[in-house]
């Protein structure tokens, strides 16, 4: 494993534990250095992770993903936790089929929504109470509402394999 693999997975280690104190923060931290680990790992110019890239990365998802959905075992609204358990099911169900037959129309019926809806629930719980789920309606609402761009940037990336951070090494830095 190279030295630049080895800092990245330590940061994504490291930067989801903020969640514990500071969910909000930690969560958007989270998801920015998933987002960006592939140009973190360029910058840094020592060494990639060749072709395990997508397993580690998948693993380190799940982990991330896994410090949210702990931390949604506390939500007082049942709504808010009994479907972030759901959609975290879900989505671990689709990563683990998506693995066995890498059929890539599979991440299209298994969105990450659960990380959209973790982050809507916990600014809703800090920000808007009165938008925090707790009934059918104010669940299904947010959730169809969220999941409409999650569904067309899970076509973008992941079966149009479109490759964004392509786009910011070449005119960003």
């Amino acid at each position: 494993m190279t030295t630049g693999a080895i800092v990245v997975i330590a940061v994504r280690l490291i930067v989801p534990l903020s969640m514990f104190r500071w969910p909000l923060i930690g969560g958007i931290a989270s998801m920015v250095v998933d987002a960006l680990d592939v140009v973190i790992i360029e910058l840094l110019g020592l060494g990639g992770f060749g072709d395990s890239y997508h397993q580690v990365d998948k693993l380190l998802d799940t982990y991330y993903l896994s410090i949210q959905m702990y931390i949604a075992l506390g939500w007082e609204s049942a709504y808010a936790r009994l479907t972030a358990g759901a959609l975290y099911a879900w989505r671990v169900l689709g990563v683990a089929f998506f693995e066995l037959t890498q059929e890539r129309a599979l991440l299209l019926l298994f969105p990450n929504l659960f990380e959209n809806w973790w982050l809507y629930c916990v600014v809703a719980m800090q920000f808007f109470p009165n938008l925090v789920p707790r009934s059918a309606k104010t669940t299904l609402v947010p959730l169809v509402i969220l999941l409409i761009p999650k569904l067309i940037q899970e076509y973008v990336l992941h079966f149009r394999e479109a490759q964004p951070w392509d786009w910011l090494k070449r005119n960003l830095l």
